[in-house]
């Protein structure tokens, strides 16, 4: 009752190409469902359904379609995987028919810096071909396909935001500190804050201990969401660490007697530019009592400049032609993050939006009565993907830094769903001999597709 449901979809497209393999014109229609009321994702699903491509003649129309079922709600990347993987079939379709690698295909007409999106503004530097390099060379891709297996690619893009974001950090008398940010965590954002906040100020981040707030304790602060928080809330995080670095320099300052401009600061210690001295940041704040009283760093920030995300993935998939079973042999998550803060979190950020996207591909599917009731309002008719369905998810990250964040970081949470819809109705497409035009890929639909073939 809280939430809703992603926005059903029919998506119309139609691409143009020459026999080189040059896009020349690509065309989308794309109807979303809003539920009873208005307001389905569909914008979002206009403005990224053909950004992977450098392409010149563009014409996308989206429409909101009110129906008797519940008001939908947002899902990862709302709008995004439902308009892109109708595209990117497409794209695989007509890759096959004029005979060229998929990879190939793409890096050909791969959007680039420059690049205009058909929302608005101008691509800055992206990581799309880099992506498409990496999976070209990756180990997946350059592996045979096994027998009775199909293989799929597709890639994915999401623009990110910025906005509003508010942070505190706090230093103790013993050089440790507090970082209280409002943004909630839901994959691994406190330690990435730890960390950035440590580089800056040049301690371990164990020393930092990060708090998620609400605004009796720290200024307003935008959802999380949109992939936006290492992006924005890092930033704001990094700006209140340099107002201590400052602060640190003129505490420094005042104890040997000297301006503020002939300090240094560098990896936690001060130094004294006209003379020898030195105090670490632990010896500043124990003396802070004498200099001013204790150190806070404090920001509150818009943030602008989120660097649009892409991703490349690659599935294998094995059809049980008896039975319509798929299992997922193999799968490849690769995308661009700018600067992977704490990596071992952006993979799984990659791998969880891949496992969400195989799931939607391959099995979950709302069922309605023709009285827009749900009938499958539970876990053992919702079929989602546990570990046991699953290979390891195999993550390679790519880093094409976003000029516009000190660290350049590129928001990574959404674009690794918006792949694998397509990887897998690709892989799928492949292994039965059969083109794939709805999802979910499940049994009965399967089958039905077989039959119909025989």
């Amino acid at each position: 009752r809280a939430s809703g449901p992603a926005s059903a979809s029919q998506s119309r497209i139609k691409i143009g190409a020459k026999m080189d393999g040059t896009i020349t014109a690509m065309q989308a229609t794309l109807h979303y469902e809003a539920g009873a009321f208005q307001g389905s994702p569909m914008g979002p699903g206009c403005m990224t359904v053909f950004t992977p491509y450098d392409v010149e003649n563009l014409y996308v129309e989206g429409f909101d379609v009110v129906v008797n079922k519940p008001k939908v709600a947002a899902y990862r990347a709302p709008g995004a995987p439902q308009s892109e993987f109708a595209a990117e079939m497409a794209v695989n379709e007509l890759a096959k028919k004029i005979g060229m690698d998929p990879i190939e295909f793409r890096l050909k007409n791969a959007a680039k810096e420059g690049t205009q999106t058909i929302y608005g503004p101008k691509l800055k530097v992206v990581g799309l071909v880099a992506c498409l390099e990496a999976a070209k060379s990756s180990p997946h891709y350059n592996a045979p396909i096994p027998e009775n297996v199909g293989r799929g690619l597709a890639a994915g893009f999401w623009f990110n935001i910025g906005g509003q974001s508010s942070v505190i950090i706090n230093l103790n008398p013993d050089g440790t500190g507090t970082i209280i940010e409002g943004s909630p965590d839901i994959g691994g954002s406190r330690a990435s804050m730890q960390m950035m906040a440590a580089e800056i100020l040049g301690v371990a981040p164990s020393s930092l201990n990060p708090i998620v707030a609400d605004t009796e304790h720290v200024a307003y602060n935008q959802t999380t969401g949109g992939s936006r928080t290492t992006f924005a809330t890092g930033m704001a995080v990094v700006e209140a660490a340099e107002d201590i670095v400052e602060q640190l320099k003129a505490r420094a300052a005042a104890m040997w007697n000297v301006t503020a401009e002939q300090v240094d600061f560098t990896d936690g210690v001060a130094h004294n530019l006209s003379g020898e001295d030195q105090l670490t940041l632990a010896e500043i704040c124990a003396s802070a009592e004498k200099t001013g009283g204790q150190i806070s760093g404090r920001a509150n920030i818009n943030a602008r400049g989120a660097g649009p995300s892409f991703a490349v993935h690659i599935c294998d998939i094995k059809v049980d032609k008896e039975t319509g079973k798929t299992d997922v042999v193999r799968y490849t998550a690769i995308q661009d993050a700018g600067k992977a803060i704490h990596p071992s979190y952006v993979e799984g950020q990659f791998q969880g939006g891949a496992v969400q996207g195989i799931g939607w591909a391959l099995n979950e599917e709302y069922v309605y009565s023709k009285d827009g009731i749900m009938e499958n309002a539970g876990f053992l008719d919702y079929r989602i993907p546990l570990a046991s369905d699953l290979p390891e998810i195999e993550a390679i990250i790519v880093e094409v830094p976003n000029s516009f964040h000190p660290f350049g970081v590129r928001g990574v949470g959404e674009t690794g769903i918006i792949p694998p819809l397509a990887a897998v109705g690709t892989a799928v497409a492949e292994a039965i001999g059969q083109p794939i035009s709805s999802l979910p890929c499940s049994p009965p639909k399967i089958l039905k597709l077989l039959m119909a073939a025989h």
